[in-house]
């Protein structure tokens, strides 16, 4: 008798832990699936916000024009495509021309150099064993090198066309799908929730599609603005291909904090390889980090004031963290993700299990503002 108590509380210990371990090994199988198939993935939550913005653009259209909604997301395409096309057709070829200045100008930029170290070494001969002619000499051959296996290097991938022309079609397609019939996705996927679960699996689904919607409109409306600023400034110091490099500083925008150092960075050392020179180079670095000030402590506020409102350092986190998982196209989806995951976190994790109350502000991924003492 006394030995089959022990077996009966092993039994029903086990059975305690069952639902544990099984819960998991299924979060284990998850994560390895989800690992497994990262780059699929990655393009199905491209495809959502570019439903996403057809749908927002679509409906400003609708509601503008007075027309039917089939009609306003046939415009809708019309304009995304003339966009792009016009956008590529501003950007590629003063990029490629300003690239091939670049490398061409770089032996005369590195001779120009070591004469001018090889001046400072006269005058401080204790430099010689660090920056010496030998020292200098290495360098400069190793840069070099570095530069055209970079740009040697490019070659293999400007070719691989066929797997990326199939997947930015596939994105193109499921996003225009995901724009045309957005209920008929949504309802799948509240029926295959628990019928208990469902209210909140709405309430989640809404608020997801409220906040991409805000995050693109918010990320369009800033992208436009910084290009627009930057355009003009560098218009009115007369830098060469100035809307080229009002476009590029806008798109970079899309990736925030590394964007805004690559659209400085860049636009200057074009600006350097070509008629602009040292003087040039130092304007449009000037000129980037006086717009980027203004956008970062102005215009962002601004807009974010009715969008969705990021932790500076969660969104740096998001950027490190997605770019090593998923590569350089990880970069323009981390941000939207950070903004999903925050969602997740506050409808199911604090309102859902926690149960504490939506707070009308929380709406804006806003934290609510500490209680005042007395």
């Amino acid at each position: 008798m006394s030995d089959a108590r022990p077996d009966a509380a092993a039994k029903v210990r086990l059975v305690q832990l069952t639902p544990g371990l099984a819960g998991v090994v299924a979060i284990f199988l998850l994560l390895w699936f989800a690992r497994s198939v990262a780059s699929i993935l990655l393009l199905f939550f491209l495809a959502i916000l570019l439903g996403v913005y057809l749908d927002a653009l679509r409906d400003a259209i609708a509601r503008r024009l007075h027309i039917k909604p089939s009609v306003a997301i046939f415009l809708a395409l019309l304009i995304t495509v003339a966009g792009v096309y016009g956008i590529w057709a501003l950007l590629v070829p003063p990029v490629v021309e300003q690239t091939r200045q670049l490398v061409t100008r770089l032996p005369d930029f590195a001779v120009a150099w070591q004469h001018r170290v090889a001046g400072l070494v006269e005058r401080f001969p204790a430099l010689e064993p660090y920056v010496g002619a030998d020292r200098q000499a290495d360098l400069v051959n190793s840069a070099l090198a570095e530069a055209e296996g970079f740009i040697s290097g490019l070659i293999p991938h400007v070719f691989d066309v066929v797997h990326g022309f199939i997947e930015i079609v596939s994105v193109l397609v499921m996003g225009l799908y995901l724009a045309l019939h957005p209920r008929t996705y949504e309802g799948m996927l509240i029926a295959v929730t628990p019928p208990r679960y469902r209210d909140r699996a709405r309430d989640v689904l809404a608020a997801l599609a409220q906040t991409l919607r805000a995050w693109t409109i918010s990320q369009l409306i800033a992208m436009t603005v910084l290009g627009a600023l930057t355009a003009f400034l560098f218009w009115m110091v007369n830098v060469p291909y100035w809307l080229t490099f009002g476009i590029f500083a806008g798109l970079a925008a899309i990736v925030p904090f590394f964007g805004t150092l690559v659209s400085t960075v860049a636009p200057a050392l074009f600006v350097l390889g070509g008629a602009g020179g040292v003087t040039g180079a130092l304007v449009v670095l000037l000129i980037g980090v006086v717009v980027h000030l203004i956008e970062g402590n102005v215009v962002a506020p601004l807009i974010m004031q009715k969008g969705v409102h990021l932790p500076p350092v969660f969104s740096i986190l998001a950027v490190l963290m997605v770019g090593k998982l998923l590569g350089p196209a990880g970069l323009l989806v981390a941000v939207p993700m950070l903004a999903v995951v925050m969602v997740l976190v506050r409808k199911v994790l604090i309102e859902g299990i926690y149960g504490d109350a939506p707070r009308a502000h929380a709406e804006r991924n806003v934290p609510p503002a500490p209680a005042e003492n007395g």
